[in-house]
């Protein structure tokens, strides 16, 4: 009713939605470098949206190439009437994902200089995307916890790009750094949430 009454009075939309990906096997490392290098290029580009939006259309695209891997997952959001309101809901997905196991990378230039030759190989991987958009997107705004629906839900993220709705972009993952082990123990204790696919 309220979602009606809003639209009549010409207000403003906003969807602010988070997903949870658990991808597992020894051929998941390789996404770590997916993510890394759009965690990079959006650090060079000063949070610029285009440039953070190429990013996540490759990370949802290597996502979806990557389905046979995908164990569990889990989705939530709201919607706003109100700008500032999606922006604390954002902000608070934001806070709640950097603080999750292992989900901080190390960007500084030295970073690398001190790894190891032979690093242990994480046989899991969590993927965090939090996205607002104006208007709608029902693909996204519904239970992702199968999977066709959660490939139409990375699907649907990939249009917004294309169609200039998101406004704002964030991604999480873990382990963050090479040589960091999510095990299951960590999955059960930091990523309840999750529900098998």
């Amino acid at each position: 009713m309220r979602d009606t009454f809003n639209k009549m009075i010409g207000r403003t939309r906003y969807v602010v939605c988070r997903i949870m990906l658990h991808l597992g096997g020894s051929e998941v490392a390789p996404i770590l470098g997916v993510l890394n290098r759009a965690g990079r290029a959006a650090i060079d580009a000063e949070g610029d949206l285009e440039v953070l939006g190429e990013g996540l259309v490759e990370i949802s695209q290597t996502l979806l190439q990557y389905d046979e891997y995908w164990l569990s997952a889990a989705n939530e959001g709201d919607v706003f009437w109100n700008e500032g309101e999606a922006g604390d809901f954002v902000n608070e997905l934001f806070t709640d994902s950097a603080q999750r196991y292992l989900s901080e990378p190390d960007y500084s230039p030295n970073s690398r200089s001190n790894e190891p030759l032979s690093i242990p190989v994480t046989r899991n991987v969590i993927v965090m995307i939090t996205v607002a958009f104006e208007g709608e997107a029902p693909e996204l705004e519904s239970d992702l916890s199968n999977t066709q629906a959660l490939k139409e839900g990375l699907k649907a993220i990939i249009n917004l790009h294309y169609k200039h709705k998101l406004q704002a972009i964030q991604v999480h993952f873990s382990p963050a750094r090479l040589g960091e082990e999510l095990t299951n123990d960590h999955l059960l204790q930091y990523y309840p949430e999750l529900i098998p696919l």
